[in-house]
């Protein structure tokens, strides 16, 4: 008698509800999922039902498409350096127009799939406290440029999103933080993200991205990966281009108390489902030398069978 896949799919979900019921897992959400309406509302959906099964999700997301197509709007010309965008005065106000309408958005999908979704900003109780981001001089640079309104994260206050998740609400941050002085600054979502799981020991950081995830040498997509051999795979230039910070911030969270960070591709469709509830998973699992780890273990010895 054939197995209805559907009833399969379920049951290979129960042991993943069970093993993360409770625990907090950080989503970074971004890239050109946050530009399509269907995609973005399967993930508020798939959010919503993380929550529903147990689980402390905590949404942050970027917007970096939304704020070029405003500038453009505006007659804005959109100026970067070393991949950064300068922000001046100006730009910093269609930033957090840009920020705060696709919170409000993503907000208001959670809800109608039955999450509490909160929305909230590092002004919301001054909890993102940030400093101005300074890049280190270029050789042939004279001088460090400035940047304007870009962000460090200096500490996070994790009172407010404590308070929330221990009364079933999803805290979903965009990534604006406060300078000592009052002052805002935009900061990078993946930054953000990075240091928000490891100031709350996350179990799962998840980094929604425009690619599958981690290639290896023979540029095959690895399903699991050591910090050891992340480590490898950035020391030999495995690892380049875009995904080169993204790998090395996973790094950092993993050694810094974070149980395993996830890049995947947000294009595919619950590939947040996916990822965090069934073997296979839609990307790559990034954890520690050290185990156990239910995920990864158990996706190792079922991927080998």
């Amino acid at each position: 008698m054939s197995t209805n896949p559907k009833a399969r799919i379920l049951a290979e979900a129960l042991p993943y509800i069970r093993a993360y019921h409770g625990k907090t897992l950080v989503i970074r959400f971004g890239g050109n999922a946050m530009a399509d309406p269907a995609l973005k509302a399967g993930f508020a959906r798939d959010v919503a039902l993380l929550r529903l099964v147990g689980m402390k999700a905590i949404v942050v997301h970027g917007g970096g498409w939304r704020i070029d197509e405003l500038m453009r709007q505006t007659g804005m010309e959109s100026r970067r350096h070393r991949g950064v965008r300068v922000t001046d005065e100006r730009t910093l106000t269609i930033v957090e127009m840009a920020l705060g309408e696709l919170n409000q958005e993503l907000v208001g999908l959670i809800n109608r799939h039955g999450g509490r979704a909160v929305g909230l900003s590092g002004q919301d109780g001054r909890f993102i406290h940030a400093r101005r981001l300074t890049l280190s001089e270029d050789a042939g640079e004279a001088d460090a440029r400035d940047l304007g309104f870009v962000g460090d994260v200096e500490s996070i206050d994790v009172d407010l999103i404590d308070l929330l998740l221990s009364r079933n609400f999803i805290p979903v941050i965009m990534p604006i933080g406060v300078g000592t002085d009052g002052t805002a600054y935009h900061i990078n979502s993946d930054l953000l993200a990075g240091r928000l799981a490891r100031t709350l020991e996350a179990e799962k950081l998840i980094l929604m991205t425009n690619v599958p995830g981690v290639h290896d040498r023979a540029g095959k997509l690895v399903y699991v990966l050591t910090a050891s051999e992340a480590e490898a795979f950035l020391r030999e230039g495995v690892v380049d281009g875009g995904m080169r910070p993204r790998v090395a911030a996973a790094l950092q969270a993993v050694r810094e108390g974070v149980r395993s960070v996830h890049i995947i591709d947000g294009g595919v469709t619950s590939a947040l489902l996916l990822e965090v509830l069934t073997a296979e998973g839609v990307g790559t699992a990034l954890r520690s030398d050290a185990g156990p780890h239910f995920l990864e273990d158990s996706r190792d010895y079922l991927l080998a069978e």
